[in-house]
């Protein structure tokens, strides 16, 4: 069996088998949404069947457009690509490798990848080199222990990458905004502040989709990202770049930040870990856009992109500073006395793709996984709110300033004017996608802050917390579609832009999550799911993906065929 279908084998099989174990156990934790007036219901049956024929249809013709996969990957070679940050930063300390020859490694792996897969927008390979040379003489000089090392610069003398949304002192800081594209930033991030301090080096800027509110990366200011699985496929956004360095193994760990899925998304798509900490407790400081409001900087989080799941412990725990000890993460994890739920999709949300078959297959594997290897019940759950993700997410996305998304197109200074530019944008002269400009659309036609609509999906967002909550407790943790379907070509997520609804409801909800790889899918796309636990509860997260990397290979390989 290859690599590329082992996982995705015997759906069949596994089909049948979830059907039957799910049947006994969904009833009791499900609740059913009012009826809809028939004539409703009618018109919600006639536009659902229209779009999935719509998206059918589209996909077929951008397959027929792109055709085979694209162009291949350069084969990994040097062992040091494979190795977990954490492994690096032992060998540096015991003086194994040195901080120079891991810089040297990755700097050529980007070196080659880059022209392909247009991940990295900005570097410091020169002053990282300086940087590198100084922890391997901190290093031989024996002031410090490995013990002394370890404790207080756990990460010296390891490379790190981030997005172009995230400061790092000197480097480009644009959003893929074409009005920063000369902007550089004065001092770095809270979150690449602390990692600076724990001993990691920064050394290159990925890309990102424009402001940041796209689910794939691509500006006017660097150009479109590429898959490293097929580069006709998006890396996702708006961590895309950031997701893309780390699958293509040209930087050993990085820093995402996601409000919408934009961790989790590109994590998926290019077959990696992505956690999206718990609310407020990872700082944002240092991010271009800011949230206009408390509530908004609730939904916003910085968090760890890495290869390896040993990765996002320690990460998580140094980002998080001062606030690390409210989420206990020494605290040991026994999986085996975790309650697990799961929900095969979100039941039917409108204008949002069906999951795909190869998706549901890897939750039933899982779930089998479970409960023959560990022993564990697990019990399907149908949340009937899920429905709603994408109407909850931009309602909650409200706020009372009157910024909106066309606030933050005009560098948040000025409100720029959308139609103008899209007129504009028809005749080549607009500065800014053509997604910016429809998302701000979309974003007006939204139930404005204060409306009863707004009310309505505000409380609609409190009553699922509130059941989650209940759900979960301090042990649960719910195995959810971090997406509907596997990476789409470039520009396909034009014409199904709500699927992010299924991770940007749990950045409204304000619960941790982690983007879990599975393993290549039918298509040779990556497979994964996210694992949400409650409040502060994101060791859980952590620890269930460790097990999932161990039961199922985690990240592989993208070496594309010729």
């Amino acid at each position: 069996m290859t690599e590329t279908n082992a996982f995705t084998s015997n759906h069949e099989r596994s089909s049948k088998r979830s059907s039957h174990r799910s049947s006994s156990s969904r009833s009791k934790r499900s609740s059913s949404s009012k009826p809809r007036k028939g004539g409703s219901s009618f018109l919600r049956i006639v536009e659902s069947i229209f779009f999935r024929l719509y998206t059918m249809i589209a996909r077929l013709i951008f397959k027929f457009i792109y055709g085979e996969k694209g162009q291949s990957m350069p084969a990994i070679t040097d062992p040091i690509l494979l190795e977990s940050a954490t492994s690096l930063a032992r060998k540096i300390r015991k003086q194994e490798l040195t901080s120079v020859q891991v810089l040297e490694s990755f700097i050529r792996r980007i070196k080659e990848v880059n022209p392909l897969l247009n991940c990295v927008v900005d570097e410091r390979y020169d002053d990282a080199m300086k940087e590198a040379k100084e922890a391997d003489e901190l290093i031989k000089s024996g002031k410090y222990t490995e013990e002394e090392l370890e404790k207080q610069k756990p990460y010296l003398g390891v490379p790190i990458s981030t997005k172009d949304c995230i400061s790092v002192k000197g480097m480009l800081h644009t959003s893929g905004l074409y009005e920063r594209r000369n902007h550089r930033a004065s001092e770095d991030a809270d979150a690449m502040a602390l990692m600076r301090k724990a001993g990691a080096i920064p050394f290159a800027l990925t890309n990102v989709s424009e402001v940041c509110m796209w689910w794939e990366s691509n500006n006017t200011v660097h150009g479109r990202s590429r898959n490293p699985y097929d580069t006709n496929r998006i890396v996702g956004g708006s961590s895309g770049g950031e997701g893309c360095i780390q699958a293509a193994a040209a930087s050993p760990f990085g820093l995402g930040s996601d409000i919408g899925g934009s961790i989790r998304m590109p994590a998926f798509f290019n077959g990696i870990f992505g956690h999206k900490p718990s609310k407020f407790v990872v700082s944002n400081r240092g991010q271009f856009p800011l949230p206009n409001c408390e509530e908004q900087n609730s939904f916003l989080g910085i968090g760890p992109m890495v290869r390896h799941a040993e990765d996002l412990k320690p990460m998580l725990k140094i980002i998080a500073g001062e606030k690390a000890d409210q989420l206990k993460l020494d605290e040991p994890v026994d999986v085996q006395k975790l309650k697990f739920f799961y929900q095969e999709t979100d039941g039917g949300g409108r204008l949002v793709s069906p999951v795909d078959s190869d998706l549901i297959d890897a939750i039933h594997r899982i779930v089998d996984h479970l409960q023959t290897k560990l022993k564990v019940p697990v019990e399907q759950v149908q949340l009937p709110a899920f429905r709603q993700s994408a109407s909850i997410w931009f309602a909650n996305m409200k706020d009372d300033t009157g910024h909106a998304f066309d606030y933050q197109l005009g560098n948040c200074k000025r409100v720029i004017n959308t139609k103008l530019e899209l007129v504009k944008w028809i005749f080549g002269s607009s500065k800014h996608t053509l997604i910016a400009l429809l998302t701000a659309l979309l974003d007006k036609s939204q139930p404005q802050h204060g409306s009863s609509k707004y009310h309505h999906l505000v409380k609609k967002r409190n009553e699922l917390r509130e059941e989650m909550q209940q759900l979960l407790g301090d042990n649960g943790v719910l195995i959810y579609p971090t997406h509907p379907t596997v990476a789409p070509y470039h520009n396909e997520p034009i014409i199904k832009p709500i699927n992010f609804s299924y991770t940007g409801i749990i950045n409204v909800l304000g619960f941790p999550a982690t983007n879990i790889p599975l393993g290549l899918g039918s298509e040779g796309v990556p497979l994964g799911v996210q694992v949400v636990a409650n409040f502060n509860q994101d060791r859980l997260c952590l620890a269930v993906a460790e097990e999932l990397e161990k039961a199922f290979g985690g990240w592989k390989r993208p070496e594309i065929r010729i």
